[in-house]
C-alpha cells in the first residue's frame, strides 16, 4: 500500500510540474492576461479540472515556488545559531543563497523574463503585493516568537516590513543590472550591496530593540 501511495504521490507531483512548466512558457511566450486556463490544460494535456486540482488560481502556477521561499526565508530565523540574531541570520542567508548559486536567486535571462512578465501583469503584481503582505505577518510572528515577544509584536511587524522591502528592493535592482549587460556577478554584486546596507539601517533603527541585539 505504502509503494502504491508513493508512486501517485510522485505521479501528482509530477503532474503539478508539468503544469506549472507549460504555464510558464505558456506567460514568458505571450504574457500572463494572455494566456487561458483552457490552454494551459491542452498544452499540458491534462483536464481543466486537473489543472484546477492543482492550482486554485492562475496566479499559483507563476508563484509556484513561492511556499519554498517562504520556508526558507522563515527557517533561517528559527534554526539560527543562539549568538546570531534574527537580522543577522536573514543577512547570512542572502550572502549563503548568492555564494551557492540558489535558484532563488539566480540572474538568468529566465529570471530576466519572470521579472518583466510580474511588471506587464497587473494580476501577477496585486498576487505579489498579497503573497508580501502574508510573508510579512508570518515574519513578524517569527521574529517575535525567536525572541520571545507575543504574536503581533509592534516592533517585529515594522521589522519584517523593512526586511521586505529590502529583499524586495534588492532583488529587483540586482534584475535592471543584469537585464542592461547580463553581468551575472553585478548583478550579485548589487543584491548583496542593497542587503547590506539596508541591514545597517534597520539595525540603526531597531536599536535599543531584542531584534537588533
Amino acid at each position: 500500500m505504502n509503494a502504491v501511495l508513493d508512486r501517485r504521490t510522485r505521479k501528482r507531483i509530477a503532474t503539478r510540474q508539468a503544469i506549472s512548466d507549460v504555464a510558464t512558457r505558456l506567460f514568458f511566450e505571450r504574457g500572463f492576461d494572455q494566456v487561458t486556463i483552457d490552454e494551459i490544460a491542452e498544452a499540458a494535456d491534462v483536464g481543466r479540472m486537473t489543472v484546477f486540482n492543482h492550482f486554485p488560481r492562475k496566479e499559483d502556477m507563476f508563484f509556484d515556488r513561492e511556499h519554498e521561499a517562504r520556508e526558507m526565508v522563515l527557517g533561517a530565523v528559527r534554526l539560527r545559531e543562539p549568538d546570531v540574531s534574527p537580522l543577522r541570520a536573514l543577512q547570512l542567508l542572502a550572502h549563503r543563497l548568492i555564494k551557492e548559486n540558489n535558484p532563488a536567486l539566480r540572474f538568468f535571462d529566465g529570471s530576466r523574463q519572470f521579472v518583466e512578465t510580474v511588471a506587464s501583469s497587473e494580476a501577477l503584481k496585486a498576487r505579489a503585493r498579497a503573497i508580501r503582505e502574508d510573508v510579512a505577518w508570518a515574519m513578524t510572528n517569527v521574529l517575535a516568537e525567536a525572541v520571545g515577544r507575543p504574536p503581533g509584536d509592534p516592533d517585529a511587524q515594522l521589522t519584517s516590513n523593512l526586511l521586505l522591502a529590502i529583499w524586495t528592493t534588492a532583488f529587483v535592482q540586482a534584475h535592471d543590472v543584469y537585464r542592461q549587460d547580463g553581468n551575472v556577478e553585478a548583478a550579485k554584486a548589487r543584491f548583496l550591496e542593497v542587503i547590506d546596507r539596508g541591514a545597517a539601517g534597520i539595525a540603526s533603527a531597531m536599536a535599543g530593540t531584542v531584534y537588533a541585539a
